[in-house]
């Protein structure tokens, strides 16, 4: 028995909004998880501090915690199925060029027409495919829980201190360092403290919004009129955009980052084919077992402090992820 938490997921989500604002803030970037792991193999280094900020904000959450919640496994813990989830959601992530953190909060706060876009065909098709594979599953609900849980003051002091020590660094940083020539220097120390902070400050966010729990988003998937829908989800997102909504057009200022760097918000660009057809794929891989990027690396470090037995179906899908991820940069789309 589960019971949707709607007051979490709000303020999980007002967490995760406020880490974008404050990695826009200081390195001009969205925070898109499935491309700092696309790019990371590449041979970027600042997304690697994205990443290790997820997996590590997970540590912490698990040594918080005295067991592993077995909710965070995925719901087939079948390997077959696992790597076809991870494989369809990293390939439909590189050829759509975003997932959920990067069209559905960050894209849809700036109205950006790729990303409504691509929400509404990753919706679309993870919600068939929930309903098609688990529509007949049992999922029992609860009355709905409108606490804030055990770990509220937990979560309400590191998300205040994260998010104190993002704006002190833009305050130490307010002056930017220039060349002769007039244009901004990199500063690439503080940009990936930047990555790193903010990745964390994500990543609690997710789990305390249970974003991570792959069932809660299996349940929100399934149409709502299943007998076992579960809303938690959907207040998350009344949580989020609004604030990264409003920190978006009060925040953006200057198109060019306090921290140095290149301004990397995309500008607009064509709703084309290989959008809707990598969102449409990302959608299914989702709905196959709730998982997506940031959820994954926050339970991996979750269950790498807890128990490798759980560990090991996790990282089984990051590595279809990532095959997924490089087969779609050979498709001709």
């Amino acid at each position: 028995m589960s019971n949707p938490v709607p007051l979490r997921a709000f303020v999980g989500g007002v967490g995760i909004a406020l880490a974008s604002y404050d990695l826009l803030l200081l390195n001009g970037s969205v925070f898109g998880i499935s491309g700092f792991i696309h790019r990371c193999y590449h041979g970027a280094v600042e997304p690697v501090f994205s990443v290790g900020g997820l997996v590590l904000g997970g540590v912490a959450i698990g040594a918080l915690r005295s067991t592993v919640p077995p909710s965070i496994l995925p719901i087939v813990n079948k390997l077959p199925i696992i790597a076809a989830s991870g494989f369809l959601v990293g390939l439909g992530t590189k050829l759509s060029n975003g997932c959920t953190s990067g069209h559905m909060v960050c894209g849809l706060s700036r109205f950006s027409p790729r990303s409504i876009a691509a929400t509404l065909a990753f919706m679309l098709t993870g919600s068939i495919t929930a309903t098609i594979i688990h529509g007949q599953s049992e999922f029992p609900l609860g009355a709905l829980d409108w606490s804030l849980g055990e770990f509220a003051s937990t979560f309400a002091i590191a998300e205040a201190w994260l998010f104190l020590t993002s704006l002190c660094l833009h305050k130490a940083t307010q002056t930017p360092q220039q060349n002769p020539d007039g244009d901004l220097v990199d500063l690439p120390t503080h940009r990936r403290f930047a990555s790193f902070l903010t990745a964390v400050q994500f990543g609690l966010g997710l789990h305390y919004s249970s974003l991570t729990v792959p069932s809660r988003v299996i349940q929100f998937l399934v149409t709502p009129f299943h007998r076992d829908f579960d809303p938690t989800l959907l207040f998350l997102a009344l949580g989020a955009l609004p604030v990264a909504t409003i920190s978006y057009f009060y925040g953006r200022g200057e198109e060019k980052p306090r921290l140095g760097g290149k301004w990397t918000i995309p500008k607009g660009g064509e709703v084309d084919g290989r959008l809707l057809v990598g969102a449409a794929i990302f959608g299914i891989g989702w709905g196959i077992e709730g998982l997506c990027p940031g959820p994954v690396l926050v339970n991996l470090g979750i269950t790498a402090i807890q128990s490798n037995s759980t560990f090991w179906p996790l990282a089984g899908w990051l590595a279809s992820f990532v095959l997924g991820g490089a087969l779609a940069e050979i498709i001709p789309l």
